[in-house]
């Protein structure tokens, strides 16, 4: 949650300071660290998802959401996070421009010629390779270390 609260996300790359523009760098963190511990740490890959989708309902309730229709704003937000995942993930197995349309999608839908566009897509990259050094036990024990983003 930290990492994804960083100022400079808003700040200096342009990421909408709105509810979909948190959900959306939350869920950026949430999908890099579910792709480092692919294969790995199944366990707390899904205690992870469950957690974020826990947090998700816990805040649209403190927002007033009523009873009834807090399920569907989760499961609608199930789908979004889902289709990020898949987004992200075939981003960064295919070609460089693509991670950068993928946010240009997901996270600058009103302008998707945003300034902040590359240097996310830098960032991730770099988050990536970063959080690979990391000892899988350890991130899932809680203790993953993000890189400070470059603004």
């Amino acid at each position: 949650m930290a990492a994804a609260r960083h100022p400079a996300f808003y700040a200096q790359w342009g990421v909408p300071d709105t509810l979909d523009g948190r959900f959306d760098m939350i869920a950026l963190h949430t999908f890099l660290v579910l792709d480092r511990l692919k294969g790995v740490e199944a366990d707390f890959r899904q205690r992870l998802v469950d957690e974020f989708f826990s947090d998700m309902d816990r805040s649209l309730r403190e927002l007033g959401v009523g009873d009834i229709s807090v399920g569907k704003k989760v499961r609608k937000m199930a789908e979004v996070f889902y289709g990020r995942v898949a987004a992200y993930d075939a981003a960064l197995a295919g070609e460089t421009g693509a991670l950068a349309a993928a946010l240009a999608r997901n996270v600058f839908p009103d302008d998707p010629a945003a300034a902040g566009i590359l240097p996310l897509a830098a960032h991730m990259r770099d988050q990536r390779r970063h959080l690979a050094a990391q000892d899988a036990g350890a991130i899932a024990g809680g203790q993953p270390v993000f890189k400070e983003p470059k603004p």
